[in-house]
Formats: structure tokens, sequence, C-alpha cells
């Protein structure tokens, strides 16, 4: 998802450089967005939704709770990569930095309020403190990628990044200590997936959508499902939340280290795989790529509200027409909150323009460009 904003004097809408063609972009030169990264998000960001609505389904279906596992495996590691391989150019200058604030930090603080202000209500906990420290619900991906940013020119400095953020990660699973503050477990543990996309290249994307690939991921995700079935009884599913130390989920301290390890490798095959069968072409939700911030964020407020108002609590719900009906509201729900007429009225909290807050500082063309900086919407 990207931000729309047109105050630079040539607004580029950034698309992935081809192999071979210089980083930078020419002043003067528009480049269009790239409708295969406008495709995942949205269909990435109609398996968040379909996630969430399954969740009060899970208990007494098996398959449900292996659906629910298996699109967990992949769902957000592929928003993260996705993330990190257009944070590729965040330098920390004034513009980067800028759109940081307006289009993460800003949003987590409004967003995090709101939703505590309305769980008072659904949850029926009214005494539910406003903290920015302990991320409420789906905020914490706006903390983990403002903090994730941040230290981009560190990762993009290192020899071997990607081993030692999965060091990194594998020891957060070994540290309980780490607690809740700003979903630390979390950054830390999805941390080698955002690393991941920092190494990624054009050249990669277009590894992944070879015929070859796309057929063999066919029967990777037969596999996969079929692992994830069998799994069901026999593990938790708290470990694709990456949000626990191996210790708080009953389990010894070294399992958190190897299924860390374990998981990454399976989470990213499970990555290609979907990457493989994104369209590449302009469709009918390809413009819907670039409201998925919107989506995300606006979409908690409609599973939150569905629990409380008794949506789940009929019988024929809970059987395979009701788990479809489910399902398919879902799509409709985050596909209508990713349309440009919601994105209008609620622009204020989402992109917020803030020149007020803001020194003027001079940008050249580079500084003007748009990022389509992450699957569900900041910029770098």
């Amino acid at each position: 998802m990207s931000h729309p904003q047109t105050t630079a004097v040539t607004q580029v809408r950034h698309a992935p450089e081809s192999a071979g063609s210089p980083s930078g972009v020419q002043q003067g030169r528009v480049k269009q967005r790239d409708a295969y990264f406008d495709n995942a998000k949205y269909l990435a960001i109609v398996l968040v939704a379909m996630g969430h609505a399954w969740e009060p389904l899970r208990d007494g279906s098996r398959t449900v709770t292996a659906l629910y596992d298996l699109v967990y495996a992949f769902h957000m590691p592929a928003f993260i990569v996705i993330s990190g391989y257009f944070s590729r150019g965040f330098d920390a200058s004034p513009a980067k930095i800028r759109r940081l604030v307006t289009g993460v930090a800003v949003p987590y603080v409004l967003f995090e309020t709101a939703y505590t202000l309305f769980t008072r209500w659904t949850d029926g906990v009214p005494d539910r403190p406003i903290t920015l420290l302990d991320p409420l619900y789906l905020t914490w991906f706006l903390v983990a990628l403002f903090i994730w940013r941040l230290t981009t020119p560190i990762w993009q400095k290192l020899r071997r990044p990607l081993p030692v953020a999965l060091v990194v990660a594998m020891l957060a699973t070994v540290s309980p200590s780490i607690g809740n503050d700003l979903d630390l477990q979390r950054v830390l543990q999805f941390l080698p997936y955002f690393v991941f996309g920092l190494c990624l290249r054009p050249e990669h994307f277009r590894l992944v959508r070879r015929w070859k690939v796309r057929v063999l991921a066919v029967p990777v995700f037969v596999c996969a499902l079929a692992a994830s079935y069998w799994a069901v009884p026999r593990m938790t599913g708290g470990w694709f939340f990456h949000r626990d130390s191996a210790q708080e989920l009953g389990a010894p301290s070294w399992y958190g280290p190897v299924t860390t390890l374990a998981l990454f490798g399976c989470s990213m095959v499970l990555v290609a795989c979907f990457l493989a069968w994104v369209p590449g072409r302009r469709l009918w939700f390809t413009a819907l790529g670039a409201g998925t911030l919107y989506g995300y964020l606006l979409h908690g407020f409609v599973a939150q509200g569905l629990k409380f108002w008794g949506w789940y609590s009929p019988d024929w719900i809970h059987r395979p027409l009701g788990e479809l009906t489910v399902t398919l509201v879902a799509a409709a729900v985050v596909t209508v909150l990713c349309t440009p007429p919601v994105r209008r009225i609620f622009r204020f909290a989402v992109e917020p323009r803030m020149e007020w807050a803001f020194r003027r500082h001079t940008r050249g063309a580079t500084e003007a460009v748009r990022e389509q900086a992450t699957p569900i919407g900041s910029r770098a």
C-alpha cells in the first residue's frame, strides 16, 4: 500500500527498478505503479482479513484451524518481505523521516488510541488504559515497521545481514524477559523476513514467477495444508504469531532457536509459492493495492464489532456453509475498505499531511519518489 502524496513538484509513481537499470529516478520521468506488487498486497490483505474472520471458528473445526495456521505461516512474512524490499532506499534523509513519521508513527498513535477506546466497549473492559508501549491487536506491525526502517542503514552496512538477523530472532525466543513493551518479541522474531526483503533484487521476483515455479507451488501448498492438518492436535499455533518466547509457549528453551530456523525456511517456501501465483497484469483489484493500509487498519474494527454483535453465535455459522459465508464476507469487507471513497474519508488518520509539523527543506527528484513501500501502506 502506498500513500498518495502530491506535494512534490514531480510526482513519481514508484515501481521496482528492472535489472540493470539505475536505482535512482530521473527528474521529470514518471514511473507507473507496478501491478504485480499491488496485486500481491491486495491478495495478502484479503488473507489477513480471512484469518481474523476464521479465528472464532477454530474451536471444534480441525479444517478451519489447519487453514488458519497455514495462512499465518506465510501472509505476514510475505508482507514483511515486500516491506523490506521497498525499504532498500531508506537513507534517513529528511524526506524519508517525514514519510516515516506521517505514514507509520502518527497512524500508530491514532489507531492505537482508537482501538483501545473501541475495545473498551466491545470487550467490556471500561478501564483498559491507553498506552503506546503495548500495541493492541494489529497495530503491532506499525511499531515493528518503524523500528525496522530506522535500522535499515545498519543492515545494509553488514556483510552478512540475514544470518545476523536470524541470530537476533533466535535469541529473542529464549528471552521471556523481553516483555510486551512495543511488542518487541514480534519485532525481533519477524526481523529476518524484513532483512531478507532488503537483500532481494528485481531478478529474484522474476525467478519465482517462472511457470516451473508456479506449477511446483501447487503440490507444495497441498503438502503444506496436509502437514498443517496433521499438526493441529500436535503443536500450538502460537509459534506462527512470533509474539512469545519458547518458555511462554510451554516448550524447552532450545525449541526456540530450532523452531525459528524451521519456520523461517517453511515460511519462505510458502511466500515464494504465493508470489509465484500473483498475477503481473492489471486486474479489477489492482488499484486497490494502493489502499491496503486502510483495509488493514480499518477491518479490525469490523472484526471486533461482529464478535460483539453475535455474528458467530448461530450454529450454522460453524458449519461448512457458514464458514464459507464468513470467508466471503471478510474478503468483501476488506475490499470495500481499500476503495477510494473509504480512503478519502479516513485519509486524515492514515495519511496525514502535517506540513505544519516539519521544517521546510529542498527535495530533489529522488526524494520526491512516492514509495510503493510496504504491502500495508507505509512509505520508505
